[in-house]
């Protein structure tokens, strides 16, 4: 029997109204000027996996590399939450045990009364994660302080099926190849000082990001010069460093 190669790719729904508007209201808040006052900032999670050894590792040395028992032990899973602000070049990466509605609001807030205190509006783009609700705030503050962070967010929400619109998406994957890939992190506090000095590092590069799909390019790439056009083409990251 011919084995068939399978390739994986973000296509568009078909005659979708609603993708395109969320779409073009993504895209439409990537052109914009850079204002400090009110900043663009994107998030994503991701969860991981935590490896324990059960043997110590051998040094690496000048005649070889570092040697690492076959044997592993899991110990648990805990979630990392990326924030990333496109135009300033700033990233913060973060882990928690969960990514519950009140992990995920403790969050952002934490950012609002930090970074952004100073800020009139933040426009946070992210998918439409069950958590991702304005009614997480009220589950992890009281209702007047929930209101007060409600109120300084813009919501901006890619659509479903179009994650790949999130520049905080594609840090993820920077930071997975850059700083986890073909490494065991057994404890959350290791996973936490590990993805700091990473957001330490990619923002003392002052790293920006280019983001070339625009608006014009979505509508003759994908057909959708109109609501009921057809979205046949395959989706693909368009992101440039």
């Amino acid at each position: 029997m011919t084995k068939r190669k399978i390739q994986y790719w973000v296509i568009a729904p078909e005659q979708d109204a609603k993708f395109v508007s969320c779409m073009e209201e993504v895209l439409e808040t990537y052109v914009q000027a850079y204002d400090p006052k009110r900043p663009v900032l994107c998030m994503d999670e991701q969860p991981v996996q935590l490896f324990k050894e059960t043997r110590t590792p051998i040094a690496a040395t000048k005649k070889h590399a570092r040697r690492v028992d076959y044997e592993y032990e899991r110990n648990g899973t805990a979630s990392i939450f990326m924030f990333a602000e496109p135009l300033s070049g700033f990233r913060q990466a973060t882990a928690r045990e969960r990514r519950t509605k009140k992990d995920w609001a403790i969050e952002v807030a934490q950012l609002l009364d930090t970074r952004y205190a100073a800020c009139d509006q933040v426009t946070l783009v992210l998918d439409n994660l069950n958590t991702h609700t304005k009614g997480a705030f009220y589950e992890a503050f009281d209702p007047e302080s929930a209101r007060a962070y409600i109120r300084r967010i813009r919501f901006c929400h890619t659509p479903k099926h179009g994650s790949w619109l999130n520049v905080a998406e594609c840090e993820l994957s920077c930071l997975t190849s850059q700083c986890l890939s073909d490494r065991r992190i057994g404890e959350l506090a290791e996973l936490e000082t590990e993805i700091s000095a990473w957001s330490y590092k990619t923002n003392a590069r002052q790293r920006g990001v280019d983001w070339q799909f625009r608006i014009e390019n979505a509508r003759v790439k994908l057909k959708i010069s109109t609501p009921k056009s057809r979205l046949d083409g395959a989706l693909t990251r368009i992101f440039h460093e």
